[in-house]
């Protein structure tokens, strides 16, 4: 009987370790990364260097994965001041209007182990259209600089004159590929 009790007790404390938790997107070990088409002949490639966020997950149910995640658009980079500045200008972003580009998850399937489809709201120039996410991970949270930190990777395709992002039809591809490499944290014990 003893015996019996000992395991119900290690359990139900196997139960409430494995339970919901909110981890906050770091913004300095997070990349959120785009590539176009550059006049049908080269790719161009850059990034929105602030990205903030939070991430809900349980390890023992991913399916309850929740996301909401915020890119500044003025922080556009492709390591060319006058094709950023074109970018932030309403030819295309139109960062006065827009300032942000939103993420919010509707739902998130395991497609394997390791793997999700994340489905949710993207909002750019304001305009709103589902999309989802193939997400890899997230990876195991190890004990890092004064918390606890895990990672995934998140990739999709978006066409971005569905978004309203017009600009030049010449100059720019209308499919954007969008790679998310996330590092989350929390603090410990948390």
């Amino acid at each position: 009987m003893k015996r019996l009790h000992v395991l119900c007790v290690l359990l139900l404390a196997g139960v409430c370790a494995a339970e919901t938790q909110t981890w906050e997107i770091d913004p300095n070990h997070t990349t959120s990364q785009f590539s176009v088409r550059h006049l049908g002949i080269s790719t161009v490639r850059g990034v929105f260097e602030k990205t903030a966020g939070t991430v809900v997950y349980d390890a023992a149910d991913p399916a309850k994965t929740q996301i909401e995640a915020t890119l500044d658009v003025s922080s556009v980079n492709t390591r060319i001041d006058r094709r950023d500045n074109d970018l932030r200008s309403p030819n295309f972003f139109d960062v006065a209007k827009y300032p942000t580009i939103n993420f919010r998850s509707k739902k998130a399937e395991v497609e394997s182990q390791g793997k999700l489809k994340v489905t949710g709201d993207l909002t750019i120039h304001g305009v709103t259209k589902e999309v989802v996410l193939d997400v890899d991970g997230p990876s195991p949270p190890v004990n890092a600089m004064g918390g606890v930190r895990m990672g995934a990777e998140a990739t999709t395709k978006i066409n971005r004159r569905d978004f309203g992002v017009n600009g030049a039809p010449t100059v720019a591809g209308d499919e954007v590929q969008i790679i998310l490499d996330v590092e989350l944290k929390r603090a410990a014990g948390k």
